[in-house]
């Protein structure tokens, strides 16, 4: 189960591009999370594009309304607790930004794009009624034997 929030100014990216970034940031993320491409575990992903008008986002102290040649992009994701050493975080953050260089169609990612990875620790993640633990996802098939060895080392109950 994974979050991803996209934050930009209004216009920014268009409809099919949104399109375009809801897949590509969903496997950016799932590929080192269950340590395979499995389209089936795209169903545990949410990604929320949430567009802000120029007045309503500020860098450096000043609002881009007041400088709008700045390109700002914020993506925060959020995950299970599970196996996130720095390695596979690193990976994770280079294939967002890869992937928005690419659907925005530009040469190299703005250094005001931002990327945060945060992991939510275990037994702070409630969906399906309850309190869910990635110890709970670990029988769906989509999880590599190697992830679900990591994953059982790293989390305990």
């Amino acid at each position: 189960m994974t979050m991803i929030s996209v934050n930009y100014p209004a216009g920014r990216i268009t409809l099919e591009q949104r399109r375009l970034l809801a897949e590509g940031l969903t496997d950016a993320v799932l590929v080192p999370e269950v340590g395979q491409y499995c389209p089936p575990a795209r169903e545990g992903f949410q990604v929320h594009f949430n567009e802000r008008p120029i007045d309503y986002m500020a860098i450096g102290g000043q609002l881009l309304s007041d400088q709008p040649e700045r390109d700002v992009i914020t993506v925060n994701v959020l995950v299970m607790d599970g196996d996130w050493p720095n390695d596979v975080r690193k990976k994770v953050l280079e294939n967002i930004l890869g992937s928005l260089t690419k659907v925005l169609g530009v040469p190299e990612p703005s250094p005001t794009w931002w990327v945060s990875f945060q992991v939510i620790e275990e037994g702070s993640w409630g969906s399906r009624g309850s309190v869910l633990s990635i110890l709970d996802l670990l029988d769906s098939g989509v999880f590599t034997e190697e992830k679900i060895k990591a994953i059982k080392q790293n989390i305990t109950r």
